[in-house]
């Protein structure tokens, strides 16, 4: 899993509420065996017509956000089904954060196991950055994981919470499994215990 530091980009807004993970991925991508080629399917009926052109009037087709690194989203983001695709596909695309104000469960754990940063915020302080993300000339956003907080180009902060374990594992980039690992040896010493106390088990 790609590590989550500092990032600085582009953010781009999807004010929408509700926006499931149909939207987000439509099940016509889901026939793969692998994650190939999904940032293709990533919000594609929004991005791109019935005849598969782009829609010139949609956010990110725009070139002012073409390469945007973070989504400003509205409520309830990523409800839906659980398709794991949903995640893979927006960071395909080169979403690395989605700044919102809530998020749906699952979308949540998803995101959590495979490093999209899901930032919540109170509407007050969500609405200054979609006003920002807005603006062409003031999108560009960092956000500083470890120090926990999204800063603007003229310098004001964002401060934001974050379970410490979550944070842990996206700055140092691990997934389930690296975490179980991270205790390997703890869990080989019990594993050594657990046998000599019940040694029938063997």
């Amino acid at each position: 899993m790609q590590p989550f530091t500092t990032v600085t980009g582009a953010a781009a807004a999807l004010p929408a509420a509700n926006v499931d993970t149909d939207v987000i991925m439509p099940k016509q991508f889901l026939k793969g065996i692998d994650r190939n080629g999904l940032a293709q399917g990533a919000l594609h009926g929004l991005r791109f017509a019935e005849d598969g052109a782009p829609r010139a009037d949609f956010v990110l087709n725009r070139p002012e956000w073409a390469d945007a690194r973070f989504l400003v989203v509205g409520p309830n983001f990523g409800c839906g089904s659980s398709r794991e695709h949903a995640v893979w596909g927006l960071m395909q695309l080169g979403i690395r954060a989605l700044i919102g104000t809530t998020f749906a469960g699952i979308f949540g754990d998803n995101a959590a196991n495979n490093g999209l940063l899901l930032i919540r915020l109170e509407e007050t302080d969500l609405a200054t950055l979609r006003e920002r993300a807005l603006d062409p000339a003031n999108n560009t956003l960092t956000v500083d994981l470890p120090g926990q907080a999204v800063s603007t180009g003229d310098g004001h902060k964002v401060p934001f919470e974050i379970a410490p374990l979550r944070k842990d594992a996206m700055v140092r980039g691990l997934d389930a499994i690296g975490s179980t690992l991270d205790h390997a040896a703890d869990i080989r010493a019990f594993e050594t215990r657990y046998r000599a106390e019940r040694p029938w088990l063997a």
